[in-house]
């Protein structure tokens, strides 16, 4: 149960929020009542009530695997629930597929991109049309849905070709161009900027009051929830734990509703001015890695396209022992070629990388990696794991030497290593056999995390390591992060977090174009300034 701040509601339709009492009058546009779905034995939704009220925004938060996603794939048609009933608009109503959904005016967003890569933004955005197709309609239409929600994209664009936060922009585009009268967001603004983020909700907030529509917001981002929604609907282990209205709660008490404990906000640190903090409890000055050798140095480093497009540019940067260096910058202006460059996928056409100083081969299989660099990339399903394969086997996937001899796997020492980690990295799953896609997003980036830290790197590069992970599990991985720089080891955190970066860095850069164009310790550490940056400005 949340802390004594925050205040449950007894009837959520008679709470009154920012977006006015009127709305919550009527009745509510989509109910649920006693939903319930089991999978096997776990239990992903237990006797779960919601309901949503035109023009009002519903919040729903939740660690990883409480249930929520579950429950917006049963309003969406995705999932059938074993027992419970919907209602929408008063009227009880069957939803066996997206489309039953669609007809009914339901559209949502998803956090995993339901894309089809090769084909344009604006046929993905024109898919499940009916009648004549006319692409300058739909150019048109994604073209007036970009201006007027901030999420600026060219409507010919190739989707496999964009990263991963302009293909977020089709997704919320995709779904806004059918204009839904009930919007599901599913983290919708986990890779979008804060500027980004803040339009959007900002728009969003005047479209859902002045045309009544009503909006579940699923987000890990207390920040995000308290700003947007009305009200909150907190979930645990598949069961609501408590209902709040927005306006009489805090950030500490939804923290504390959603693991059952008290949590370290990393806002909070980040609004107090709190600097890190060693094992000891002391605080780390943060000039003191300026002696420190310098363990990664990326010197001159071009990377190009076959067309000539320049992914990297002329991009200089170093990281020294002991340091953590956060890399803040739009997404989509190099940080993931810079990550690939320093996975061994990616080769370079002009500069160096340097471990230790000794030049590393990049774009080598294995070089990197061989040379001391771990990696926890920013897209775990993409390149940091296999669903398929048993947890062992993933712990196992960038160095076998430890579990084999004379070239054959010991399934013993590949069992007894996994078990090991399991235990080291508080990984909650039935064994080092179970299949990795039955773990929950935070457990399975402690698997890449143990993985990588096993092998006693000399550089850990993070991408957006606390991507789509509740408070529990960013507040793990946080102190890991500080843990390992305290232990002597080099971090590049690259992250379109800004407090996530404040909050870790010691020192600060900022990438544009593909290129680091701004640099500041964190004490000297600006907003404005780290904002007009990542726009491609001077400050």
């Amino acid at each position: 149960m949340a802390d004594d701040d925050a205040t449950s509601l007894t009837h959520v339709g008679a709470a009154s929020g920012p977006s006015g009492p009127d709305a919550a009058l009527r009745t509510p546009a989509i109910s649920l009542h006693g939903v319930s779905k089991t999978y096997g034995a776990v239990r992903a939704c237990a006797g779960v009530d919601l309901e949503l009220h035109r023009g009002r925004i519903h919040g729903v938060l939740g660690e990883n695997g409480a249930g929520k996603s579950t429950l917006m794939k049963i309003m969406i048609g995705l999932v059938a629930p074993d027992s419970g009933s919907i209602f929408i608009g008063g009227e009880r109503t069957h939803l066996s597929d997206p489309t039953a959904a669609a007809r009914h005016g339901i559209g949502m967003v998803h956090q995993h991109f339901s894309l089809v890569e090769p084909l344009r933004v604006w046929e993905n955005v024109a898919l499940g049309d009916s009648g004549k197709l006319r692409p300058a309609d739909v150019r048109t239409r994604v073209g007036e849905i970009s201006e007027r929600y901030g999420l600026d994209i060219d409507p010919d664009a190739v989707v496999g070709d964009l990263p991963v936060g302009m293909r977020q922009r089709v997704e919320i585009i995709k779904c806004l161009r059918r204009d839904p009268s009930i919007l599901i967001f599913d983290e919708p603004t986990s890779v979008l900027t804060p500027a980004e983020s803040e339009q959007l909700f900002e728009t969003l907030r005047q479209v859902v009051h002045d045309e009544g529509r009503a909006v579940a917001l699923v987000s890990h981002k207390l920040d995000e929830i308290l700003r947007a929604t009305d009200e909150v609907t907190i979930m645990r282990q598949g069961v609501v734990v408590d209902e709040v209205v927005t306006a009489r709660t805090t950030a500490s008490a939804l923290a504390a509703a959603m693991v059952g404990r008290n949590v370290s906000l990393r806002s909070e640190r980040v609004a107090l001015g709190v600097v890190d903090v060693s094992l000891d409890g002391t605080e780390v000055p943060d000039n003191e890695h300026e002696t420190t050798p310098i363990v990664l140095e990326l010197e001159s480093v071009s990377v190009r396209t076959r067309d000539g497009r320049a992914l990297l540019d002329d991009l200089n940067l170093h990281v020294r022992a002991g340091e953590i260096v956060g890399v803040a910058g739009v997404d989509g202006n190099g940080q993931r070629p810079l990550a690939d460059v320093l996975s061994s996928l990616l080769a370079i056409d002009g500069g160096a990388v340097r471990v230790d100083g000794d030049v590393v081969a990049a774009g080598r299989a294995g070089a990197m990696a061989r040379a001391g660099v771990g990696v926890i990339p920013e897209d775990r399903h993409d390149s940091g794991v296999v669903l398929d394969m048993s947890i062992a086997e993933n712990l196992a996937l960038v160095d076998l030497h430890e579990s084999s001899r004379w070239g054959v796997i010991d399934v013993g020492a590949l069992r007894g290593r996994a078990q090991h980690l399991i235990d080291d990295f508080e990984i909650s799953c039935s064994g080092p056999d179970a299949p990795l896609s039955s773990l929950s997003g935070g457990n399975q980036q402690r698997v890449v995390l143990a993985r990588e830290l096993s092998r006693e790197p000399t550089v850990l590069v993070a991408a957006q390591p606390t991507r789509g992970l509740d408070v529990g599990a960013i507040e793990y991985m946080t102190d890991r992060l500080r843990r390992v720089a305290e232990s002597g080891v080099g971090v590049l955190l690259i992250s379109s977090e800004l407090e996530e970066i404040l909050d870790l860095a010691h020192r600060i850069v900022v990438i544009s174009d593909g290129r680091i164009i701004g640099e500041m310790d964190r004490n000297d550490a600006d907003l404005d300034r780290i904002g007009l940056l990542m726009g491609g400005q001077a400050a």
